[in-house]
């Protein structure tokens, strides 16, 4: 992964900023790559379950009941897994 600094403007001076600002800099670009993180996992979510599940044309402006349930389902399991794999790295990280 790139560095926190390295998709700033080249041109841009940090010399000059407090080691306060860069802290504050470099957080605030931590902060924005875990949204787009985020938003790539919600995205790519939604492509597999509509994939998955919307398996005909909606014609009432919402899906039918089974692909309502599927596409419930498939968010319920991809978020147990997310939440599943968070806890074993949690305790990975605890017994190191």
């Amino acid at each position: 992964m790139d560095s926190p600094t390295s998709s700033l403007d080249p041109s841009i001076d940090l010399s000059k900023l407090t080691d306060k600002d860069k802290q504050e800099l470099q957080q605030f670009i931590i902060n924005e790559n875990q949204k787009a993180r985020i938003q790539q996992s919600v995205h790519n979510l939604t492509d597999v379950c509509w994939k998955k599940c919307v398996t005909g044309s909606i014609r009432s402006g919402k899906l039918e009941k089974g692909e309502d349930i599927c596409a419930q389902n498939c968010v319920d399991r991809f978020l147990d897994a997310n939440s599943a794999v968070i806890k074993h790295l949690n305790a990975m990280r605890n017994h190191s």
